[in-house]
């Protein structure tokens, strides 16, 4: 076994050691096949008012341009598929954000990982991604190996279909490299069927801009009124497509306790979250992704769903 053999198998050990899903390694460079799609994409709007997508264009597609002299792209998946699911009838809030904010969790085991490969290998610089840079974490992971791009344009794994975080690690070290995998959608079209505002606009294709997780979480003004009655009791994210794809039978509840649903978030009925009060909002969500909102933005979208 050669040293890059053996750095690429001690980085993936340590990755399950940590808790990851799985691991795939790419080689870092230009992504040229994204480029027309995502220019193509932002000249449609399609981000709506998520101008940030605008930002860093260059940076999205060229990694080294984030971390000098980048040589590998280490893509990692999280499982966040929980054991139990909400009260169904109540307002349903999406299952990533029921346990506290990914973004603190994930970002502490990088930096392990990071550790771990400094410690083991030598001086190796780079820098870790969770979904808050610009980074097209999607492509990468397919890129990597990891699954490929559905038609909801979500990341799907045959073993575990979609309801995991996507995370990197950029580093300045050589590494052996996984190959893509081929894509499993076939003739099956139920994301698009039953995306609840038609945001699908073609396979492959999602119109942010129409989307419930943009309007619940992204959009800061009142949410229009033609989209009244079609968001399907969805609060905070939707997760329509994903619970329809027929490769999500084979999610396994995850293992990590830090993602574990607060009790109320499961067992809320409608009423309790009409009456939701700031101190009741901030126990329940204390260290949740669902305080992107605040309780101004949270009550609005209870409000659009109130009957």
């Amino acid at each position: 076994m050669n040293a890059k053999e053996k750095y690429t198998k001690s980085i993936k050990e340590e990755a399950k050691r940590l808790g990851f899903l799985s691991c795939g390694i790419s080689k870092a460079g230009f992504l040229e096949e994204e480029a027309p799609r995502l220019e193509n994409w932002l000249n449609k709007n399609r981000n709506g008012q998520m101008s940030y997508m605008e930002n860093h264009f260059d940076k999205r597609l060229n990694p080294t341009l984030l971390v000098d002299d980048a040589k590998s792209v280490i893509s990692l998946l999280l499982n966040y598929y929980p054991a139990e699911l909400q009260n169904p009838d109540s307002y349903k809030i999406s299952k990533y954000a029921y346990g506290q904010d990914y973004h603190f969790l994930i970002k502490e085991k990088l930096k392990e990982l990071l550790h771990f490969i400094q410690s083991e290998i030598g001086e190796v610089s780079g820098r870790a991604f969770v979904d808050s840079a610009p980074v097209l974490d999607k492509a990468w992971a397919a890129k990597s190996g990891l699954g490929w791009i559905g038609k909801n344009t979500n990341l799907i794994t045959q073993k575990v279909g979609s309801f995991y975080f996507i995370a990197e690690l950029i580093v300045d070290l050589e590494l052996d490299y996984d190959v893509s995998t081929t894509d499993h959608c076939g003739s099956c079209t139920a994301c698009i069927d039953a995306c609840p505002t038609e945001a699908i606009v073609a396979p492959y294709e999602v119109d942010g801009s129409k989307c419930i997780s943009y309007f619940t979480i992204e959009l800061k003004d009142n949410l229009p009124q033609e989209m009244k009655g079609k968001f399907d009791d969805w609060v905070f994210g939707c997760d329509v497509c994903q619970d329809v794809c027929p490769w999500n039978r084979f999610s396994k509840p995850h293992n990590e306790p830090l993602l574990k649903p607060n009790e109320s978030i499961l067992n809320f009925s409608k009423k309790d979250w009409e009456e939701i009060t700031t101190e009741t909002f901030n126990k329940v969500f204390k260290n949740s992704a669902v305080k992107r909102t605040k309780l101004a933005g949270f009550k609005r979208n209870v409000d659009f769903l109130k009957k």
